[in-house]
């Protein structure tokens, strides 16, 4: 079983020398199914992983763009077509000055999977640009959208490649890029996910992302009797992800304790209510301020500068912010502090030494590719509805979104099963991987 992680590895790295984060995705993924590969010789002989680990697809291309004072800007965008074997590409789009190769291919590795557990037909991808929304006016972001969408466009469409957002990428981006698309196209056609409820989006669409992670971990702890109820929740993050999520959490009696930025963390030991919350929406969705204000508005919360919120003792932890922010130290001091259930909702939060403690541990630890799939699954709903000319109620989405939720959580629990302990993560890298490596055999040598 070694010898299959180390083959792979080392083919990776010497084909993607520097692309740490994708690296890590694939290594992660290689340990849990190389068991499976062992036993069942055909996966080695069809060469599956090594297919999967290499894109069917890759598009680098230059977004000129012109800002409020005349300047031109040059930015660089993607789109990494990763998998299609079980239906057209879908994935988000991340505007970041961070994005990079290595990133957007750990994030489309991880999408392949993640799509593949929530039973729709939809391969997996992942795109977008160097580019940085935050500060910059509606018309720059228009304008860049605008540029962005008219290479984009040649590569996308319904039956072929559905973008959706991701960080950096709302509502207000999203419909940028697809009046251009329309535009461009000459066409009205969901080929954009996460569209305003006027035209053509759906219902608990940006709920899903936060409010799925919350039903996963309801599932998680219902294993032993338990549930959020009245359990103390760290939560990482401001954005739509980590919104949602405090709301959920909220609804089902627990207390959140943080939210957080970049810049820093809130903590708030009185709790994160509905009021508080609606506040700290109009902070960031339409003021664009930094969460450092929610001590100005709130005087009794306490603001730790540059800091994180995993050294808050609490029950759940939701990480909603970005890959990597809980490193092992962080994972150690969760520990310590009493956390027995991490549930990601950002992709690839936690380092691999900070995994490997909380299996050690044998707390309930939920990867993103399981507990984060709500926001994807619920974009397959949104193509669906779209494919009907339908648009469907809230509680229908709601209902289909917990049994989405609750069948991704069925097959980890099928797959991950170690005696009384449920190793979420091998779980749901098999179940992922069985689905996807039958459609690869089944379609040939593509």
């Amino acid at each position: 079983m070694k010898s299959i992680v180390d083959e792979l590895m080392a083919h990776v790295i010497e084909r993607n020398p520097h692309e740490v984060e994708f690296h890590q995705a694939v290594r992660e993924v290689a340990d849990s199914v190389a068991p499976v590969i062992e036993e069942h010789p055909i996966y080695r002989k069809l060469r599956i992983l090594e297919r999967m680990v290499e894109p069917e697809r890759v598009v680098m291309f230059r977004v000129p763009w012109v800002d409020d004072d005349g300047d031109i800007r040059v930015n660089r965008g993607y789109r990494i077509e990763m998998n299609s074997a079980l239906g057209p590409y879908k994935g988000g789009l991340r505007f970041h000055p961070s994005v990079n190769l290595s990133i957007l291919k750990f994030l489309a590795f991880e999408q392949v999977f993640k799509n593949s557990l929530t039973t729709l037909p939809l391969g997996g991808g992942k795109g977008g640009a160097d580019f940085n929304p935050h500060g910059r006016s509606d018309g720059e972001v228009m304008r860049f959208c605008q540029s962005f969408m008219s290479e984009l466009f040649r590569h996308i469409g319904h039956n072929t490649d559905v973008p959706a957002g991701d960080i950096g990428v709302g509502g207000r981006e999203i419909g940028f890029l697809f009046g251009q698309y329309k535009r461009l196209r000459n066409e009205f056609s969901g080929v954009l996910t996460g569209k305003g409820l006027g035209w053509g989006g759906s219902r608990i669409r940006p709920e899903a992302t936060g409010y799925g992670a919350v039903y996963f971990a309801q599932e998680m702890l219902a294993m032993d009797g338990d549930g959020i109820k009245d359990k103390v929740v760290t939560v990482s993050g401001a954005g739509n992800a980590a919104q949602f999520t405090i709301e959920k959490v909220i609804h089902l009696g627990g207390k959140v304790v943080s939210v957080s930025d970049s810049n820093g963390t809130i903590v708030d030991r009185d709790g994160i209510d509905e009021e508080k919350l609606e506040w700290i929406k109009e902070l960031k969705n339409v003021r664009r301020g930094r969460i450092r204000e929610y001590k100005d508005k709130y005087p009794h919360a306490e603001y730790l500068k540059g800091a994180r919120p995993w050294g808050i003792p609490c029950d759940v932890a939701f990480p909603c912010a970005t890959q990597n922010e809980i490193s092992a130290e962080d994972a150690k001091t969760l520990l310590k502090n009493g956390c027995r259930c991490v549930t990601e909702v950002a992709n690839m939060p936690t380092v691999p030494g900070g995994i490997e403690q909380f299996l050690a541990a044998q707390i309930k630890f939920a990867p993103g590719k399981a507990a984060n799939a709500g926001g994807v699954a619920t974009s397959g709903l949104e193509m669906s509805q779209n494919a009907q000319h339908l648009q469907w109620t809230r509680e229908k989405v709601d209902a289909r979104l917990r049994e989405i939720m609750h069948s991704i959580h069925h097959a980890c629990v099928e797959h991950g099963r170690d005696g009384m302990f449920i190793n979420y993560v091998k779980g749901a890298n098999i179940a992922g991987f069985l689905k996807v490596a039958h459609a690869m055999i089944e379609q040939g040598v593509v």
